[in-house]
């Protein structure tokens, strides 16, 4: 194997750009080509970034320039391109969500594991340093007893985002709206951090969109760790602001929006604490609040290029998708909440 791993892109719309633009850019990836059902949509990005195009999917496959494929398509295609790339024996970076049933979730989690590939589902945001640093600070046991962990994602999105879609605003293709669409990364993180739920009641409605799922949805969490928590999720709020997070113990409290901490105070205070809020204290910009693309690549760079390296190397990426899997279980449990009224107790 050569000191790069050769790409190939499913899909060929906003976020495949994205991952086009990262890959070409990282040191440890080549760029091969495009594949999308819409054959013209592959041949317009070929030629953007200077790559191929493929019109079968079984050539795409079958070229053994590409070590590894990121997934790019609406999220209930996810499992009909993730089992046959890791049948032809292909590494895969999924965009999230990883797909949008438990079932399915875990039918693409075995034929990776059947057919010895690397499977990594899109959780840029675990790689952001306040995120690191919050992980740390709860492990190292800066928190005390864990009381609440919350998340809140106050987002806007015009008629015509989802409008503008065949596929967005649907179960069979979205899986679900606020929650399962945009907040899914607030979810990963909220276990990443806090560990896994115990127990969930929430309500979900479509306040604003002509759409067939939510567009609010509010829901208490109780975690295995003891502690409490909400999540409130909405694609209704203009203009649109920061996503924020927060965590509480009896030793401290953090709190953080997008890549900004707003909050870090502890009972017993460490040196580095005033240098960690002199970073990375501040107003945050609303990043995706109103505008779905406007986001940086940095946190798909280091995941990106987490995954090729072990790809090289025979390591394992420092998300799987057994990992993947944890959000998907705690939404689908919010939505089955919502359905039935009752709460939605986990399994262990």
């Amino acid at each position: 194997m050569t000191g790069k791993v050769g790409f190939g892109i499913i899909g060929a719309g906003m976020i495949a750009e994205l991952h086009g633009r990262t890959i070409r850019e990282l040191d440890n990836t080549e760029l091969i080509g495009f594949y999308d059902t819409n054959f013209e949509a592959a041949q317009k990005r070929a030629e953007e970034f200077g790559c191929r195009a493929y019109e079968r999917f079984d050539d795409f496959l079958a070229d053994p320039a590409i070590e590894a494929v990121t997934i790019a398509t609406p999220s209930g295609m996810h499992g009909r391109v993730a089992i046959p790339a890791a049948k032809a024996g292909k590494h895969i970076l999924c965009e999230k969500p990883l797909e949008i049933t438990l079932d399915k979730v875990d039918a693409i989690i075995a034929a990776c594991d059947e057919n010895n590939v690397l499977l990594s589902p899109v959780f840029q945001s675990r790689f952001a340093r306040p995120v690191q640093l919050v992980r740390e600070a709860m492990r190292s046991g800066r928190f005390g007893r864990m009381v609440l962990a919350s998340a809140q994602m106050r987002w806007y999105r015009q008629a015509s985002y989802y409008s503008g879609s065949n596929w967005r605003g649907t179960w069979k293709m979205d899986g679900g709206g606020a929650l399962m669409n945009q907040a899914i990364h607030m979810i990963d993180l909220l276990i990443y951090i806090n560990g896994a739920p115990e127990e969930v009641f929430s309500f979900a409605g479509t306040l604003t969109h002509s759409i067939e799922v939510e567009d609010n949805l509010c829901a208490a969490v109780k975690y295995r760790n003891g502690s409490f928590g909400t999540i409130e999720v909405s694609t209704s709020c203009a203009p649109g602001f920061p996503r924020r997070l927060e965590f509480s113990g009896s030793e401290g409290t953090v709190a953080f929006e997008e890549d900004k901490i707003t909050r870090w105070e502890f009972a017993r205070p460490l040196p580095e604490d005033e240098e960690i809020l002199q970073q990375l204290s501040g107003k945050a910009n609303a990043c995706g609040g109103s505008a779905p693309m406007n986001i940086d690549n940095s946190g798909h760079a280091s995941q990106i290029s987490d995954l090729a390296n072990a790809i090289m190397t025979g390591g394992k990426p420092f998300l799987d998708g057994r990992e993947g899997r944890r959000a998907i279980e705690l939404i689908t449990g919010i939505y089955e909440s919502a359905r039935t009224g009752k709460p939605y107790v986990f399994q262990r």
